[in-house]
């Protein structure tokens, strides 16, 4: 069974623009199925003229290494220059070579009929190749693990996708007992993750695969591509954070158990968020400022990825820790969804709201709760907060209630984006 990931919509959609499109993202995530399924779409049953290349076999990239060399490598494979329709080039892994950009940008300048599409695992330097020498020429798709509905497709649980379309019918505050069985799903989609081929495995292979995945970031990413040096204490800094996952960090203490001195910290941290492992979240001031030099959450992209380093498959009823994997759910299922401005929000009296999403415009406060049963305390950080910013609507996501009040939605996970961004 082809199973379509919701981005394959949109980058199909792209077939018709000029501009190159780029799928940027973590390895392991998806880019090379997503590459090679619109190949098979728009040059095998669509019998469009078109060539894929894998990057990273080097004879591969010698066809491209100039500008010369590609356009006889794609006339060998039946591209004319004055043919109307577009001639379709797919490059597998195109990060690896740094003056690459620029080959591209001759073929977007002077090859108007050749329509690009190129993956690469995401970093600082592919990013600062990008925006200087393709401004104006390019459209980046970031492609992420699978989301909560996506694995369920790849699970086959079909009438579980039904449940969650008609999600928003549920009204009361007993809801754990109805959703029983997505709940189980979600639990186990926190415990080991939204990898493709992890969600396509038995859950007795699955630690060993999240393992292949974190070794081969390191080979490829980190030593050969980023050419680190100082790798085991990166681990140890990665590992720190995975134990502190979703919870307060100062970087002095980073500092202390790494052995790695502030600048590299700072730096490297900045390289984990670029290749999609973590995500830094700053806390909410009207002063922007602020948000800089005050201390920072990070979350792990992946929950399956940060209980790899903790060494904890373990489920919920045996484990103190889920309430932040389930803040790193809503987390990384709203990034999916595009919304990537997120802060959370704490004042001198410890009140808290833990996301607080900004979204054109809007302010829009999330409390998270990991609780079948909810108390009048789990809603006075998002009622402090609405007072403060004077705003009219905040979310609490939770397990079992589902009922709007007159400031504050209670909703289940399930489908964020239905209710939210309805």
């Amino acid at each position: 069974m082809i199973k379509n990931r919701i981005i394959y919509n949109e980058l199909l959609n792209q077939k018709d623009s000029s501009k190159i499109s780029f799928l940027i993202g973590a390895r392991q995530v998806g880019k090379t199925t997503l590459l090679n399924q619109l190949y098979e779409k728009l040059c095998i049953e669509g019998k469009k003229k078109g060539l894929f290349l894998d990057l990273d076999i080097f004879t591969n990239f010698e066809k491209v290494s100039s500008f010369e060399n590609l356009l006889n490598t794609i006339k060998l494979n039946g591209y004319e220059e004055k043919q109307k329709d577009y001639f379709y080039l797919f490059l597998d892994e195109f990060q690896r070579y740094s003056d690459f950009s620029i080959i591209l940008k001759n073929v977007f300048d002077n090859l108007k009929n050749v329509k690009i599409y190129a993956s690469g695992s995401s970093s600082v330097k592919i990013k600062s190749q990008i925006q200087e020498s393709l401004a104006g020429r390019k459209i980046i798709n970031k492609i992420y693990p699978l989301t909560f509905a996506e694995y369920l497709e790849f699970q086959e649980k079909i009438s579980l996708l039904e449940q969650i379309k008609n999600i928003t019918k549920l009204k009361g505050n007993q809801l754990d007992k109805s959703t029983r069985e997505l709940r189980k799903e979600l639990e186990n989609f926190m415990i080991f993750g939204s990898y493709p081929e992890v969600a396509l495995s038995k859950i007795e292979k699955k630690p060993k695969i999240l393992e292949g995945i974190f070794d081969l970031y390191i080979k490829k990413d980190l030593i050969e591509y980023l050419n680190i040096k100082k790798i085991v204490n990166v681990k140890k800094l990665i590992e720190f954070l995975a134990i502190n996952h979703g919870q307060k960090i100062k970087y002095e203490d980073i500092c202390q158990v790494s052995s790695l001195d502030y600048k590299e910290v700072l730096n490297y941290i900045e390289i984990l968020e670029e290749t999609f492992l973590i995500k830094i979240i700053r806390p909410f001031y009207k002063n922007k400022n602020k948000e800089l030099i005050k201390v920072p959450k990070i979350y792990f992209m992946d929950s399956g990825v940060r209980n790899y380093f903790i060494k904890n498959f373990n489920e919920s009823n045996l484990r103190s820790d889920f309430g932040h994997l389930f803040e790193g759910f809503v987390i990384s299922e709203l990034i999916k969804e595009g919304k990537e401005n997120i802060k959370f929000w704490q004042n001198k009296n410890k009140q808290e709201v833990d996301l607080i999403l900004e979204e054109n415009k809007k302010i829009i406060p999330i409390e998270i709760k990991f609780k079948k049963n909810l108390k009048s305390d789990d809603e006075i950080g998002l009622k402090v907060f609405l007072e403060k910013y004077k705003l009219k609507k905040g979310y609490l996501v939770n397990l079992s209630t589902q009922e709007k009040q007159e400031k504050i939605s209670f909703i289940l996970p399930y489908s964020l984006n239905l209710f939210i961004f309805k």
